[in-house]
């Protein structure tokens, strides 16, 4: 199976006033194409930083990050920004929605940067199961809702990886259970590889592939054979 992201010797460090903090400490991970990869840790461990510097959002300090064979830390801004824009989809905690829009113009917003190959908003709003909801405003919405229209708008763009972070951190229980199930679906529909970050253990258990993070580094590096269900999984 081809690895879609390689990660080698990563290192992040940064100044807070006289101390340096060492957010990165050598990670190394390969994430194979259409995988459903969890990284998993405790609060500070690294894993927003790893996490944004696979978007393109952050760069390191030193390493290499390799995006179907090329280093996007060598990309010069343009290429970068193509990067961003055509092959990577960001899942935050909060859904960032415009709130002057309804959930299908802001579906047709994001698709307006990759017209040549974005999926139709209704398509993806189907596929999240808000047909109904379509001409509805992020006001009329549920966490819930405004979180499924947060990943139709990165679906529609068709990226190659989507990056979650903590994406039912603001939801309830059975709600964030419900986005991880559709993001498991995205993956398998799409065959779009999902790494989602986390500090919730219970949800590697769904994962094809779990990165422990602790320090800064990668601790632990699994595969599981036979991954739970979102429904079945519980915390």
């Amino acid at each position: 199976m081809q690895h879609i992201c390689v990660v080698e010797d990563l290192h992040k460090y940064y100044k807070v006033g006289e101390v340096v903090v060492k957010a990165l400490r050598g990670v190394n991970l390969r994430i194979r194409e259409a995988d459903f990869a969890v990284i998993v840790g405790p609060s500070g461990s690294g894993k927003s930083t790893l996490l944004n510097i696979l978007g393109g959002m952050d760069t390191p300090t030193s390493g290499r990050v390799l995006y179907k064979g090329e280093d996007i830390i060598k990309y010069d801004e343009t290429r970068l920004t193509a990067y961003r824009r055509h092959e990577v989809g960001f899942v935050f905690q909060l859904y960032n929605l415009m709130s002057f829009l309804t959930a299908r113009e802001n579906v047709d917003l994001a698709t307006e940067l990759v017209r040549d190959k974005a999926l139709p908003s209704c398509e993806v709003l189907a596929s999240v199961g808000l047909s109904d909801r379509a001409n509805h405003f992020p006001s009329q919405l549920s966490g819930g809702e405004q979180q499924r229209v947060a990943i139709a708008r990165v679906v529609a763009k068709r990226p190659g990886v989507l990056l979650c972070d903590e994406p039912t951190g603001a939801l309830d229980y059975e709600t964030g259970k419900g986005i991880l199930s559709l993001l498991r679906d995205i993956n398998r529909t799409y065959n779009t590889t999902v790494v989602l970050i986390t500090h919730n253990v219970a949800i590697a258990r769904m994962a094809d592939q779990v990165f422990r993070m602790r320090s800064g580094d990668i601790v632990e590096s699994t595969r599981n054979s036979s991954p739970a269900s979102a429904e079945d999984i519980e915390w």
